[in-house]
């Protein structure tokens, strides 16, 4: 694995070649490795590979970096996940421009049910945290349990790695530097905390140059490992507005808090709403209903009309969480005798319609009443 792992990263670092240029020499050649021993002939028969980039490739120096850099993964115990690996993160996946691979330190699975991020100024005011910290607590207190993302900067992103913690929710924090580091320095008992909850995801190597364009380019994975992107507070330009962007490239959901038009920091808001760019958003009501979230509660009990008109494979799963209450998903697979790709999809109807719901740890819980 390592002598794979060697390429892998090798890949990665050779000049002038981003993710997107990596995945289409992959597709080509047929293997990472044989991309190193191809002749410059050879590749430049790839479409898109120009005498520049084929010569990049064919002088590239870097498998002694990519060797250094395994020594690095395995002292500090990194996970490394390539695009095509099942624990990448799958709505990442579907991006084009997503990393080809991902630098992990942490406990947690990243292809939770509900993942949202949440990122806004550095310069935040007390409004805006505010907003962030009771919009986070009414999001655990409804029962979504929803992963929050963010860029552990100053500002927004801290408040809302702070509130996630505070309300026993996962967090992941997307770096725009290598595992070496932790920037700014003054946020390491923050990363801390953060590990011991969820992640510390990256697509960059130790050792990489602090650069403002690093940061600009991880919001990529920050709007595309999500369900949506919430913008709390930017002024009218920043990163925040440069992720609500990738986040509608890539077709998922964006919202923003409005503000006062005077207001310096909603400005950037204000004109993603203006411009159809964002949904207006007010309280975790409004992110509920736009993104069919909303729960069932002191739901009344399920008649048996609508019992009737599930599917057999569906009245055999209810039936086993109502002997079991909570179980993980592989015992239900394994207790109604069925794969989990025929369960996954059984399990998400089910909580659509209230009678589910979705627990830390793959878990499913009977929340209402059933006459069989």
């Amino acid at each position: 694995m390592n002598n794979e792992l060697k390429y892998r990263i090798a890949l990665s670092l050779i000049p002038k070649i981003g993710h997107v240029t990596a995945k289409k020499l992959i597709a080509y050649v047929g293997s990472i490795e044989g991309i190193f021993s191809e002749s410059k002939k050879g590749l430049l028969k790839i479409p898109g590979i120009g005498d520049i980039l084929a010569e990049s490739i064919v002088k590239a120096n870097v498998l002694d970096i990519a060797e250094e850099e395994i020594e690095f993964i395995t002292k500090k115990k990194i996970k490394v996940f390539f695009y095509l690996d099942k624990d990448y993160p799958e709505r990442l996946k579907h991006c084009d421009d997503a990393p080809l691979l991902l630098y992990v330190l942490g406990n947690s699975d990243m292809n939770w049910s509900k993942v949202l991020s949440i990122v806004g100024t550095r310069k935040a005011t007390s409004d805006g945290v505010a907003f962030c910290n009771k919009l986070i607590k009414d999001l655990a207190e409804r029962g979504h349990d929803p992963v929050i993302v963010s860029g552990l900067a100053y500002g927004i992103d801290a408040a809302a790695h702070e509130a996630a913690l505070e309300n026993n929710l996962k967090t992941f924090a997307v770096l725009g530097h290598g595992l070496d580091i932790i920037y700014p320095a003054s946020h390491k008992p923050l990363a801390k905390k953060i590990m011991d909850k969820g992640l510390l995801i990256t697509d960059f190597t130790s050792k990489t140059i602090r650069d403002k364009n690093n940061f600009i380019k991880r919001n990529r994975i920050i709007a595309g490992m999500s369900d949506a992107t919430i913008v709390v507070e930017s002024g009218e330009k920043g990163g925040s507005l440069i992720t609500a962007d990738l986040a509608n490239s890539y077709n998922r959901d964006v919202f923003a808090v409005p503000g006062r038009i005077s207001d310096e920091h909603s400005r950037g808001c204000n004109q993603l709403i203006k411009t159809n760019k964002a949904d207006l958003l007010e309280n975790v009501e409004d992110l509920e209903y736009l993104l069919g979230w909303e729960m069932q509660k002191n739901a009344e009990p399920i008649q048996r009309s609508m019992f009737q008109d599930l599917t057999e494979d569906e009245k055999a799963v209810l039936s086993i969480l109502k002997s079991d209450n909570e179980l993980p998903i592989d015992l239900i697979c394994l207790k109604a005798s069925m794969p989990t790709s025929k369960v996954s999809p059984i399990l998400l109807n089910l909580e659509f319609t209230g009678m589910v719901k979705t627990l830390p740890g793959k878990k499913y819980k009977l929340i209402s009443p059933i006459y069989l």
